[in-house]
């Protein structure tokens, strides 16, 4: 039974689940599929681990594991909060000026073009935008998780609250499984690495 094999090995599916749709992503790319159709396959490649996420992590009280959290833990991790946080700010700068001469350079002068090009790049970048955080959403879940409930596959022992899917054993094996930092990280920076390349092919088209 397939829901049996699922039940005993959830990572080797899910795995088989991302490869199986990151093929269908090539033959999209290929065949120049509609951004509709991508939106499906992007959804479908994450969803397995991000639901099983979103269960472990909801069952999760947020104090679960402040304990086990170093003084320099905590203060290297803002550092490195910091550094990205000034990073994003000195690379929106550069961005804005280069965006706002490429829309001047295409607009050739005329106001009313210009207003026009302006809001379509606005749109445009908007997904860019959500998919840098998206990423950095994964990252950090993914973090969470293994420190929860480690790299393997189905762990013996876990941080994972024992009351999550208490009734429902074989259901709580599958989501634990499926929740494994490696493959959200895999699935969720495919999503939106896929995500940001859609987006960049369309601004490219507009300007």
């Amino acid at each position: 039974m397939v829901s049996a094999a699922i039940a005993r090995h959830p990572l080797a599916w899910g795995a088989a689940w991302a490869a199986a749709l990151g093929v269908v992503i090539v033959f999209a790319a290929l065949f120049d599929w509609p951004a509709g159709v991508w939106s499906l396959l992007i959804v479908l490649l994450v969803g397995p681990s991000l639901v099983a996420t979103v269960i472990v992590l909801q069952a999760t009280p947020r104090d679960h594991l402040a304990h086990r959290t170093s003084v320099f833990g905590h203060f290297f991790s803002r550092y490195l909060t910091l550094v990205f946080a000034f990073a994003a700010w000195s690379g929106s700068v550069v961005l804005g000026a280069a965006i706002s001469t490429s829309i001047q350079l295409a607009a050739d002068g005329k106001e009313d073009e210009l207003v026009g090009i302006g809001f379509q790049v606005l749109a445009l970048l908007t997904p860019v935008v959500a998919g840098v955080l998206w990423a950095a959403l994964i990252v950090r879940c993914s973090w969470f998780l293994a420190r929860l409930r480690g790299w393997a596959e189905a762990p013996a022992a876990s941080e994972v609250p024992q009351s999550m899917l208490a009734t429902r054993p074989t259901l709580r094996r599958v989501v634990i499984g499926l929740a494994h930092p490696g493959l959200l990280l895999a699935t969720g920076l495919a999503s939106a690495l896929l995500a940001m390349l859609a987006a960049e092919n369309e601004f490219s088209i507009v300007l």
